[in-house]
């Protein structure tokens, strides 16, 4: 029986030129992609960003960056995000990509990683929180389209939820910290459950892009067909884009953290 193909979500847009308000309300992606590949966000160590991470007032109401050293856990009311603000900045100054595990909280410091538990059906995700929001009553947490699609919150609009924040200390060294934080990008264009037609799927790509390209096995048996590694995101928005022209409208941009001894060889391979 063949193998069934996965197309794990759209290509990742570009930053709208137009107000983040064009839209009058917010809405699901025209075309709904298949989530189920879509991994957690991966803790890490990272400065609070200069944005987004002073108190502030909105509305009448003063908010205060929450002092986390003690930990932070908090229930409520979680609901989510898209189409409208996909492209635009975040409060952090980051470009907002629904396809993320990303959410937006109004006091934990910007970037910080949170565990969501949806308590109604006992689905857990770790998103990136990266912006400044909700600002309705009882709600706690914003979540990207992507996250609530993992979370189950999609159908219901809003769910239950505990919130536990994610400690990633800084490492001792600095040249460790330094090259810790560096990234690589990927185009994920589809998830196998076969190693052979992955292989040859990632090597027909590749060759058809002119584009590096790469089979990343997952513990659950799934293969996933990517371009790159590529050193920036600018590089990796190029590939989309030329994936998406080549009829590949599932492909979209995964971000992995760079290991210590990488940076080099990735760099040189792109020379």
């Amino acid at each position: 029986m063949r193998n069934k193909i996965i197309i794990a979500a759209l290509i990742l847009s570009g930053c709208s030129s137009g107000s983040r308000y064009d839209m009058s309300q917010d809405k699901t992606p025209e075309a709904r992609p298949s989530l189920a590949h879509i991994e957690d966000a991966q803790p890490r160590y990272e400065s609070y960003s200069r944005a987004g991470n002073r108190d502030y007032t909105l509305n009448g109401q003063h908010y205060k960056i929450a002092e986390t050293k003690n930990g932070f856990t908090e229930q409520g009311l979680a609901s989510w995000y898209g189409e409208k603000f996909h492209g635009h900045l975040t409060s952090n100054g980051e470009i907002y990509d629904m396809f993320s595990m990303s959410a937006a909280h109004k006091t934990l410091p910007l970037p910080s990683y949170v565990e969501v538990e949806n308590t109604a059906n006992g689905k857990k995700a770790i998103v990136r929180v990266n912006d400044r929001g909700p600002f309705h009553q009882g709600r706690i947490i914003d979540l990207s389209y992507a996250a609530a699609s993992k979370l189950g919150v999609l159908k219901t609009g809003t769910a239950p939820v505990k919130i536990t924040l994610i400690r990633a200390d800084k490492p001792k060294d600095e040249l460790e910290w330094q090259t810790a934080v560096k990234e690589q990008y990927f185009v994920q264009l589809l998830a196998l459950s076969d190693k052979k037609r992955a292989e040859a799927a990632a090597q027909r790509y590749g060759k058809a892009l002119s584009e590096p390209y790469n089979v990343k096995q997952r513990n659950d048996k799934i293969f996933l067909v990517r371009l790159g590694p590529y050193t920036s995101i600018d590089k990796a928005r190029m590939a989309s884009a030329n994936a998406v022209k080549q009829q590949l409208n599932g492909a979209f941009i995964v971000t992995e953290q760079l290991s210590p001894g990488s940076l080099q060889k990735l760099n040189k391979n792109q020379q």
